[in-house]
Order: C-alpha cells, then structure tokens, then sequence
C-alpha cells in the first residue's frame, strides 16, 4: 500500500486539512472521498484525522492510498519498458496496439499487457494512462501506478512527436482549428465549425522532393489532432489511409511520440524520457532523405 507524506508550509498554518488537501496536494474529490473511507487513510502527526481539522505548520500529514481493486485480463505481451518507480510506468508503446481495450482487441492492449506485467511482480495495481496514443501512433506512454499521480499528472506533461507528412514543409507554424466527428463517421474526424479547440504546433526538421519530417507540440489533446491538422493543410502523415495518406512506404500513420518533460508527481523532480523512432519510420526516412536522416540519427530526442 502506497504512502505519501507531506508537511504542512508556513502559507498553510490555520487552513482546515481538507483546504490543504485538495489546494496544496492536490488530491482529488473522488481520492478524497476514498482515503476518508479508509481506516488510516489520513493522518495528521500519526493520529487518525477528519477533513475538518485545522493545520499547523510543521504538522506532517500522512496519506494511505487505497489498494486498487479494478483488475484487467492479463496478456503476455512483451513490454519495452523505459521508466518505473512506485507512482509512475513508462513504455515505449509499438503499432498496432490499442493503449485500452476495444472491440477486435480485448486481449491484446496496452492495459491488458501491463496487467500480465504487474501481476508477475505480484502487485495490484489498476491501468491509469496518464494520455492516450492511437493504436498505430508508437512512442512514449505515461501510466500513473495510483489516483494520486494520476490526478497531479493529468494536466502537467508536455509531450514532443515525431511526424513524416507527404509534400514539403519548411520552417514552423501553428494550426488553429476546431475537431469534431466528420458527418456520417463515427470514428474520422475533420475540422468542423462546432468542433472542440485544438492547437498544434509544427516545425519542419529535414525534407525531399516528396515528404517531410516534422516535430510537433500539440497543445490539446484531440483525437487525431495531428493527423486531423496536417491533413487539413493538405499534408497528411505518410501511411495515414484514413486521411488521405499514401500506403505505399508506410503501412501506418508515421506518428511517434518520441519525448514526454513533466514534474514528478510525489518528488516534484522534473522528468525527461525519450523514445527512438520505431524501425518503419527510420526506413522511411533513410528512404527520402538519408543525408538528413543520419544526422538526425546522430542526435537524442
């Protein structure tokens, strides 16, 4: 069982525990509602407390984070693992793999893989992607082990994506347009007048007669905000059928979420991993422009 400790700040001397909880530790409601339930769930100075209580500076409050109950079929399904601590997994996540369950895909996801994984090391610990890739988008995948991380984590990591779009693109540009579901599809989508906000931000690394490799920061998280953008701008991702991309180098989305920065959500300590790009679009790029490719072989991302 997960335990977490914090000691009461001077800015904090007077304030109820359940205003330091959810201002200073950001703790959850829903987390919240779970630790009161909890026979020892909060603590001040080692004693049983109620959200009611008033704080002093220096007093140490401790949190005794429920067991995780949710439990996923397991898979075993190898994991490249690139991270781990008690609050935190990262993996580096291939094509092809769905990070929930869907149908088609029950067995086979992300979540599923890691369940085998947390189960042969004999813990119970629930699936918590702090985000969500495609299931043909590899890279960087960010899992919270418990409702703590997860919840300070959720708004807190900033993500870099590695693209190979058809046409040529030089320099950087930001595309501002609303997503929502193209009419009539279920699962495509377009920009539409009435869709949700989405920005993304792109900028051109090296390019030949036919395709060009792009890095990209996005700041919302939509779905298929990169591939939706890029198509719009007459540029869709090498491999992406859906949007109007050639199949012909690529048999998927040539998207790659290579580096994710964010603070620890315990330690506060600021994070940076890396994914290298997946051997599809390292052929792919060697393929249009193998100068340019070295050099960028060459360098961490």
């Amino acid at each position: 069982m997960r335990e977490l400790q914090f000691t009461v700040p001077e800015g904090y001397n007077g304030v109820r525990l359940k205003g330091f909880l959810r201002g200073y530790c950001s703790v959850s409601a829903r987390l919240l509602t779970a630790l009161k339930k909890e026979p020892h769930g909060i603590t001040v100075n080692d004693t049983r407390a109620t959200v009611l209580e008033t704080l002093h500076m220096g007093d140490v409050v401790k949190l005794r984070l429920p067991e995780d109950r949710k439990e996923l079929p397991p898979a075993e399904i190898p994991l490249r693992l690139l991270y781990e601590d008690a609050d935190l997994l990262v993996v580096d996540k291939p094509a092809g793999m769905p990070v929930h369950p869907s149908p088609g895909h029950d067995r086979d996801s992300l979540a599923n893989a890691v369940a085998a994984y947390f189960q042969g090391k004999g813990e119970r610990v629930s699936i918590r992607p702090v985000y969500r890739l495609d299931k043909d988008t590899t890279g960087v995948m960010l899992l919270a082990k418990n409702a703590f991380a997860a919840a300070r984590l959720a708004k807190g990591v900033h993500k870099v994506y590695f693209a190979v779009c058809e046409g040529v693109l030089h320099g950087n540009a930001t595309e501002i347009g609303p997503i929502g579901l193209c009419p009539g599809h279920s699962i495509q989508r377009a920009i539409v007048p009435d869709g949700v906000p989405a920005m993304t931000h792109w900028k051109a690394i090296s390019n030949s007669e036919t395709h060009t490799l792009l890095k990209v920061r996005i700041e919302t998280g939509r779905t298929h905000q990169i591939r939706v953008h890029m198509a719009h701008l007459q540029h869709p991702l090498a491999g992406d059928d859906m949007y109007g991309g050639s199949l012909e180098r690529i048999q998927r989305q040539a998207l790659h979420c290579g580096e994710i920065a964010f603070c620890h959500p315990v330690t506060g300590e600021k994070y940076r991993l890396f994914a290298p790009l997946p051997e599809d679009m390292r052929r792919l790029l060697v393929d249009f422009c193998p100068q340019d490719a070295q050099a960028f072989f060459g360098k961490s991302i």
